[in-house]
Parts: structure tokens; sequence; C-alpha cells
């Protein structure tokens, strides 16, 4: 593996595919071929390369669902899905003719008894292997995974939806593969709450088959583990996903348009170029979670170091400087390369920062703080408010602004909101505004209606930027949650976790702590955390800095889907499109 995966989820699922897929293929030396469906090729792109399948003598990797050649003189391995479409094109690569010697068969989940049935039928001469591996969840990260859903949002939230219950089945399926992969049994927990059910639903579905999981284990009856499942919703925090973040990633996927993970720039005059953001980019892992104004001062130093060692001539570092220096200094272009990306992508930022999103920024942290950069509170956020509905934003910026004033207070008035739709001149698409209701975030409220919010953790000793005084809440929760401070009314135990989960005493995970390496960190408890509807960049980030500061306990945390403030607008404003089309789990899986 690429040393940029070497640590967390990535190496835990590489290392399983490796004990079991791999190991099987060593006991014959002969090459084979792998047979992928779309789910398992992203599964094995994001914890390995082409170059480590062929040392482990996989010749060709091959897609399920395309016509392919016959090869009757190699084996061939399946790692897919267990659903029917997988099953029936699999039927079809040996039935009326083989198109391989043999087949290994593994599955990502438990395989249904009709599908396996159906196999064996037509196929059980071929067989020699077939195997439930329990990985149906997308390593993203060291400490992210999602279940690659994004269309869970609308199955879960949509009023026309009629599979809000398959969903919240399959999700629970694939959060028992992650524990089960993590060698897990963690005590579940969920949120409370009076409006949504969710959560609840979720954490029984998942504590059952857990418990089913572990009972059929073939290595014996599991005890719970030193490991917490905490379940929460999305609308519990609706701010978050919302404003500016302005550390390198989160600002990044917000105001650059990077799709799968990949980054698209031109230096001057020449042709486009695309990288990849991943943790094969060790300068993307070291600067992701810092602060923009950080990595803008950081990325032209290293160059700068570089430059210096090679005795070149000091100035401006530019990206036409840079492809320079590449051509005078081969040897480094690998590193030099690493830094123009970021410099490329910091430069592209901070134009975005400079034209606007700097005056947004103070607005947009007042309103989600209740106080100004000085600690006086805001008594009348609508003067925060109007400023950004004046100037010349765009409709999205300034419908993010409307929404951060409607959750300070916790709602607003039929009137307010009539004046801001018409503002903002969003009639026909207010559903922007309304929909967030369908995720039991308080948008209507009557003058006389009163709702305390939350508190928050005291965060006022901790160093901060001005404009990123906001700490994600889910950070609150998971420092809780270490401390074992969890209020049970709020957060009730679905099944208990062992007396002794605990971590280490106070946490205070600040911005600028300094980064140890992963070997530093006790073998300890985990703490998982699942969000239902998307999680945020910044949430990502709050599970790293909390694991950073307490190193007792690693937190993961984990969703469908990861979202973005644009992403999430647009599915929100789709809640209300409907009747819903139903599509199968197997339609879903293989669309």
């Amino acid at each position: 593996m690429a040393a940029g995966l070497d640590h967390g989820l990535k190496r835990t699922v590489w290392n399983r595919i490796k004990d079991t897929i791999i190991a099987d293929c060593k006991k014959s030396e002969v090459w084979k071929i792998l047979i992928l469906d779309p789910f398992t090729t992203k599964l094995l792109s994001s914890c390995c390369k082409m170059s480590d399948l062929m040392e482990e003598r996989i010749a060709i990797v091959e897609d399920l669902y395309k016509s392919r050649e016959p090869v009757t003189e190699m084996k061939a391995i399946y790692f897919m899905s267990p659903t029917s479409k997988c099953v029936d094109a699999f039927i079809a690569d040996f039935k009326p003719k083989p198109k391989y010697k043999s087949a290994c068969v593994y599955f990502t989940d438990y395989c249904p008894d009709d599908l396996f049935n159906n196999m064996k039928l037509y196929c059980a001469k071929y067989i020699r292997i077939c195997k439930e591996m329990n990985i149906s969840f997308l390593p993203q990260e060291a400490q992210v995974f999602t279940c690659d859903d994004p269309g869970a949002f609308q199955r879960i939230y949509s009023p026309h939806s009629q599979d809000k219950r398959k969903t919240l089945e399959k999700l629970a399926d694939q959060l028992v593969t992650l524990c089960a992969t993590l060698n897990e049994f963690p005590g579940v927990r969920y949120k409370k709450d009076s409006n949504m059910v969710n959560a609840k639903t979720l954490a029984e579905l998942v504590d059952n088959k857990l418990s089913r999981h572990y009972e059929l284990d073939e290595s014996g009856k599991k005890e719970k583990t030193q490991a917490q499942l905490l379940i929460v919703e999305r609308g519990f925090d609706p701010v978050s996903p919302i404003l500016h973040e302005l550390t390198y990633q989160a600002m990044a996927y917000d105001l650059i348009d990077i799709q799968n993970d990949t980054y698209k720039y031109k230096s001057k005059d020449g042709p486009e170029k695309h990288a990849l953001l991943n943790e094969d980019d060790m300068l993307w892992v070291k600067l992701r979670h810092r602060h923009i104004a950080e990595v803008s001062e950081q990325i032209p130093k290293m160059v700068k170091e570089i430059s210096a060692s090679k005795k070149q001539p000091d100035g401006k570092i530019t990206i036409n400087n840079l492809a320079q220096m590449m051509k005078k200094m081969p040897a480094f272009r690998k590193q030099l390369t690493e830094k123009t990306v970021h410099l490329q992508l910091a430069e592209d930022c901070m134009k975005h920062f400079s034209n606007n999103v700097e005056k947004l920024c103070k607005a947009e942290q007042d309103l989600a703080v209740g106080s100004d950069v000085d600690g006086t509170k805001v008594k009348d956020p609508m003067r925060t408010l109007l400023p950004v509905l004046l100037n010349p934003f765009s409709k999205h910026d300034k419908i993010r602004a409307v929404l951060l004033y409607i959750f300070s207070l916790n709602g607003t008035t039929d009137e307010n909101l009539n004046k801001f739709i018409q503002h903002v001149k969003i009639d026909d698409e207010q559903e922007f505004i309304l929909n967030w209701k369908e995720l039991g975030v308080p948008i209507i409220t009557s003058p006389s209606f009163f709702s305390r919010k939350p508190s928050r953790r005291d965060r006022n000793q901790e160093e901060t930027y001005n404009l990123s005084r906001w700490t994600p809440v889910i950070k609150d929760v998971m420092e809780d949650a270490v401390e074992n401070k969890l209020d049970a009314r709020e957060w009730p135990h679905q099944s208990e976790c062992p007396a002794a989960w605990n971590g280490s005493g106070a946490v205070s995970a600040r911005q600028r702590n300094k980064p140890s390496s992963q070997d530093d960190r006790r073998t300890g408890s985990r703490l998982i955390i699942f969000v239902i509807g998307g999680i945020t960049y910044s949430e990502m980030r709050s599970a790293y800095e909390v694991t950073q500061a307490v190193k007792s306990c690693e937190v993961i945390i984990g969703s469908s889907h990861i979202l973005t403030p644009t992403s999430l607008l647009e599915d929100i404003k789709a809640l209300s499109k409907g009747p819903m089309e139903i599509l199968t789990i197997d339609e879903r899986s293989n669309a």
C-alpha cells in the first residue's frame, strides 16, 4: 500500500481483504482475474492500488457488468454485492458456457438464500470458494466512512417516500459490517428527539442486527467491546453544514468544484491538470484541517526551503516560477508538483475569500455563535443579517445567511419569512428554507413560542480565528461522550456498553494542537458516530481533533454520504418533489 494510506480505516479494510481474498489466492501460484461491481470497485480503489493487486498475482481487473472475452484457462475472483443484478451477471458468465476455469466468490455482505440457491443451481461445479466479507461501507479517510448512498437523504426525509424503513434497514446492515470489520461489539445510544424517530429506529435495528451477527459468528459468542456507537440525525446541528468554513478541506469543497475528490486546475497558458485529494498525498493530510491563513503561509515557505536547498534565486512564489524550478530540478519534481497543486488550490480558495466570503463570515459567525468577536451578545440578529441581504451576494449565500438567522432564533414568523423570500427572490424556490421542517428543524414559530437552545461547551479559552469561532455541535458530543458526561435522558442507551468505557479526563481539542504520530496513541476505546442525513467536512475534522486531544480513544465518524453546503441545499429543496419513484435495494446498490 501507499505510505499515505498506511493507517486507520483504509488499512483495516485492506488488511481484511488481504487476509481473505488475497490469502485464498496465494494458495495457488497462478495469475488470476478479479471481477468487481461498481461498489467494490470504489471500495478497492479507496484502500489499494493496481500495483498492490499485481503483487498479489492478480493480472486483470474487470467490470462485472461489461461484456468480457472468455479466458477459460484462468481462475476468476468475484468480489461483489449480494444483489440479484450481481448474481445474475455472475450466472451469465458460466451459463451456457463458462468464461473462466473456476470462480472464487466473495460477497460484501450477507447473501440472501434465494440468490445463493440460484448460484448453486447453475454454477455449483465452477465455484471453489464462496464467502461473505462483511465490508459494505466505504473507508473515505483514516477516521471517516460512508455508506456510499447520497440518495438515502431523500428516502428518509421526503414526506413522499415509502422506502424509509428499507433504507434504515440497509444502513443498519452497513453499520454492522463496519463494527465487524473493526471487531467491535459496541454499546448503542441515540439522540432523543420528540419530533424525529429515525435515530431511535436505526439504533434499534443496529443493536438487534449486531447481536444476531455475533450470535452466528463462527468464533463463538462475543462480549461487548470497549466501544460506543452514537446515532444522531442531521437536524441535530443545522448550522455546521450551512456556515462558510475557513479550514482548508472544508473551504475547498465548499467553494471549488471538486468532483470525486478530483481538483482540476490550470497553470498559465498550460493544459488542464487533475489532482486527486486523498490520503496518498501526505501534504494534503498535513494541511487539510488547518485554517486557510496557515495554509497560505505554509506552502510558499515549503517551496522556498526546496529552492534554498538547491540554491535557486529567491522571489515571489508563483505557479510559473514553480514550473521553471521543475525544469531545472527534475529530481525534486514530485515534491514540487505536490506543492504546486496546493499553492494553486489555496490561491483559488483565497480568491473566493477576498471577493465575498470574508464579508459574509463575520455576519455568519455572529449569527451562529450568538455573540460578536468581543463576546457581546447579538441582541438584534436582524441587524446582523440585513447587510448581507443588501449586498450583491449570490442567491445561495443569501439563503445560507437567512437560514442562520432563522436557526439562531429557533424559527421565525410567517411575516418575516415572506419578506426574506421576496428579498432573496426565491418565491418559486421557498423549499430551500421551508423543507428544513422535514429534518425536525423549527422554521415557522409564533411570536409567543419559546424554545430553549441547547447549552454549549465553554470554549472561551481556546485559540480561534475571529472568522472561525463556531464549533460543530458534534464536537461537544464527542468530548462529552469521551468524558462520560452525556446525559442519559438526552442520549438513551439502546444497549449498555461496559462500565469501564471512558476517556482520559479533560478534553479540549484546540485547533492548533501539535500533531503526534499515529503510533503515540494508546490502544483504547473507540467512539463511533453515525449521522443520518450526511456529514460535513468540519464534523470530520472534529473526529481527528478530539482523537488527537484524548489519545486513549479513537473517534470514527460516518454517514450515508459527505455533504457540502450546496449539495445539502439542493437535497433539502428536492424533498418536496414527489411522489418518489421507489427503487429496490438492488437497483440502488447498482445504479
